[in-house]
């Protein structure tokens, strides 16, 4: 999955680019970019590219969601 590769000093770390975090979140690229973009989705910019560390999309896909509302589930013809 991972496609780019940068040696952090310490060892070998892997980030993730849009497509990855699109698989992982089951989102469009567009909305992954969108969301990058506007701060809400932890990246980095590398050269002008997106990155992103799997931990951290890792650690935002179990964060509640912030002033989120519930709504309820109706049949159709109710």
């Amino acid at each position: 999955m991972p496609l780019c590769e940068v040696n952090n000093g310490v060892g070998l770390d892997t980030l993730w680019d849009a497509n990855d975090v699109a698989h992982y979140l089951k989102a469009s690229r567009s909305w992954v970019y969108q969301k990058a973009e506007a701060g809400v989705i932890p990246s980095v910019r590398i050269f002008g590219l997106l990155r992103f560390h799997p931990g951290a999309i890792r650690a935002f896909a179990r964060e509640p969601i912030a002033n989120g509302r519930l709504l309820p589930l109706t049949r159709r013809g109710d």
